[in-house]
């Protein structure tokens, strides 16, 4: 791996890990996936400076449609006032000549001062107007930004909340949307560029057209005594974009070794494990080969700047020596020499805004690109729309008639063929070992994910003949990879039922509910206590008292389907026990779906249902499959064994072991 300074587990002073050695030694920081940003900076780096030129138009024109499209009036401000702006420059220009003539003419100083003080007040008035117009373009420049920044991050975020939630599974997926992240920054970015670009180029523009009026031999002049160094600066900057995106891997690992010596999460292990020496040597690796590449590029860079400062100094003299011999010869006036030592200044500042200016706009259209890519491939997930738009009525029966859901990435299916049904006011519970398809299931039946094959019917109709939005309002999932909502905690638990109002009430029934309620009111600030320490005064949870707080958010909503996915892994047995009461209290009421692996817990279930290796394998009350002997009969056994000695882990026709 080229570049790679981290390159085995081996501790500071050189001891090898016990049972390792060199060959059989592994990176501590493998592969990383490539960033938003090098999509961009690696496009920049391996164009040729006549591809960048080329692609310039296209991208200038794509952010000024974007720009029109979200504010006329100011892009129209902006592009009135750049062109005025380099017109002015232009006349500028003409003014300062024609002053140099009249005060390099024969006669008294008072005569002379008098004859170019028209020109002088139309030298200040031209500067006034475009100082006004540079004032004016900034103004609607700075109104402008923001309305694009939210109008392009909307569309983003319309399409991401829209998608479905398989589309997070496919890894193009995920790579596109977070290149596509920095879309608002990048159309910002790439359009104030744009804008800079073409006043740039407007300023050069009107200072060749300057030049040419006052004498043509002037032009070649200029062009002698400002390409070089602008070729230098397009050249370095190449070579910047080629050395950055070389290390982008090197530095991913710097910026995460950093994270990990840094934070609060790595804190207490790094501690623990004593991995500061390990670290800092890791650190030391990374940082020793960057070092090395930024000093090869410092002198790679200073070689050609300086070639080109040597080059363009060379220029200039030779347009100063041109100039002298055109003032001797008497080919051009001494007010037109001077003019021109002011245009060749004039111009290599407009070139040196306009280099980088080149580099910013197709850097960021590079990104841009990735945004409107993102948006155009992403409607392959969006839902399909579909059904009658008929409100379901109440729950009677869900049907699964051969459910199966085949993963992206994966050769077997996690779910596969399953068939079962349940009645309206059952509690049922999905059990099996880790990776048996509970929790898969779960999510089809909660119209999260769309099956490979198969249908699950809510009352005899499939679920996308329903009207969907009404369809998932009937149902509440407590989800078993939670999200930590940077909200209140009234807020945490309200948003488990956004359509109806937050009345305080409900919010404090659902926690009694969940066995939150006594732990809320022990926060500093009650229902009012932000749950996030990155605000002031905000506090953080344990995981079982987050996972209370998840439970209430199911609770509070009315549904008429309650899917629990492990609602209890991290509660203590206490809050356990009161959490499962309150569960089976709405037994014969609702209809719960029960996903746990504390088998204890669906003793009271209605019917069980086992899975493995995403196949049902088994159906029935907990007696049944008791008596059964089977999947489930073992798993309780092996539960109940590990609480009461007496129990027998063996089922009768299973071999014990023979003891010595």
């Amino acid at each position: 791996m080229t570049g790679a300074a981290v390159e085995s587990v081996r501790p500071a002073g050189g001891e090898e890990p016990a049972g390792t050695g060199p060959a059989s030694a592994e990176p501590v920081l493998p592969e990383l996936r490539a960033m938003w940003w090098e999509t961009g900076v690696r496009a920049r780096a391996e164009a040729g400076l006549f591809a960048v030129f080329a692609e310039l138009p296209r991208l200038v024109a794509e952010a000024v449609r974007v720009s029109w499209r979200t504010d006329r009036f100011r892009t129209s401000v902006v592009a009135v006032t750049t062109v005025g702006a380099g017109v002015m420059s232009a006349f500028g220009l003409l003014a300062t000549q024609r002053v140099l003539v009249e005060l390099f003419a024969g006669g008294p100083t008072g005569d002379k001062v008098m004859a170019a003080l028209p020109a002088l007040v139309a030298l200040a008035v031209v500067t006034a107007i475009r100082a006004g117009m540079g004032i004016a373009s900034g103004y609607a420049q700075n109104g402008l930004t923001p309305r694009v920044g939210r109008a392009v991050e909307r569309r983003l975020f319309e399409v991401t909340t829209a998608v479905r939630l398989d589309a997070f599974d496919a890894d193009a997926f995920a790579d596109e949307m977070e290149r596509a992240s920095r879309g608002d920054e990048a159309v910002v970015s790439l359009v104030q560029a744009s804008m800079n670009l073409l006043a740039g180029l407007a300023g050069l523009l009107a200072v060749g057209v300057a030049v040419v009026v006052i004498h043509p031999l002037l032009l070649l002049a200029l062009l002698v005594a400002t390409l070089p160094k602008a070729w230098a600066t397009l050249r370095a900057g190449h070579l910047r974009y080629q050395t950055y995106i070389a290390g982008s891997v090197r530095r991913r690992r710097q910026w995460l070794l950093r994270r990990l010596m840094a934070e609060r999460d790595s804190a207490p292990e790094l501690r623990s494990y004593g991995l500061r020496r390990f670290l800092l040597d890791q650190y030391d690796r990374v940082m020793g080969v960057e070092t090395d590449i930024q000093l090869a590029l410092a002198r790679r860079v200073t070689t050609t700047t300086s070639l080109g400062a040597v080059i363009g100094g060379l220029a200039t003299g030779a347009v100063y020596v041109l100039l002298g011999l055109l003032l001797v010869d008497g080919r051009i006036p001494l007010a037109a020499a001077a003019t021109c030592v002011v245009a060749v200044q004039a111009a290599q500042r407009s070139l040196d805004a306009l280099t980088f200016q080149i580099d910013r706009v197709y850097t960021e259209g590079q990104h841009v690109g990735d945004y409107t890519g993102f948006l155009a491939r992403a409607t392959a997930y969006l839902p399909a729309e579909g059904g009658s738009g008929e409100a379901p009525p109440p729950l009677q029966e869900i049907a699964v008639r051969g459910l199966s859901l085949r993963y992206p990435d994966r050769d077997t299916p996690a779910v596969d063929d399953v068939t079962l049904t349940i009645r309206a006011g059952q509690t049922v519970a999905f059990v099996g070992e880790n990776g048996s398809g509970k929790t898969t299931l779960a999510a089809m039946i909660a119209l999260l994910r769309t099956p490979s094959a198969g249908v699950v019917e809510w009352n005899g109709r499939p679920l996308a003949e329903w009207d969907v939005g009404q369809l998932r309002a009937r149902i509440a999932v407590v989800t078993q990879e939670y999200h930590k909502w940077p909200f209140t905690a009234a807020t945490n638990i309200a948003i488990g039922d956004v359509d109806s109002e937050a009345r305080q009430d409900r919010i404090e029934a659902a926690a009694a509910r969940a066995v939150a309620d006594d732990m809320i009111r022990e926060l500093p600030y009650g229902y009012e206590t932000l749950l996030d320490r990155t605000f002031a005064q905000g506090q953080d949870l344990s995981g079982g008292q987050w996972q209370r707080i998840t439970a209430a958010r199911g609770f509070l909503r009315d549904a008429e389907l309650l899917i629990m996915d492990e609602p209890s892994s991290a509660l203590d047995p206490r809050a356990e026990d009161a959490l499962f009461q309150a569960i089976r209290d709405r037994q014969g009421r609702v209809t719960t779906i029960l996903i746990t692996h504390r088998l204890a817990n669906v003793r009271h279930a209605d019917r069980i249902f086992v899975l493995h290796h995403g196949v049902l394998v088994e159906a029935g009350s907990h007696a049944e499959l008791m008596a059964a002997g089977g999947r489930y009969a073992e798993l309780f056994a092996l539960q109940a064994a590990g609480y009461d000695d007496t129990v027998d882990r063996h089922l009768p026709g299973q071999r014990r072991p023979t003891t010595s």
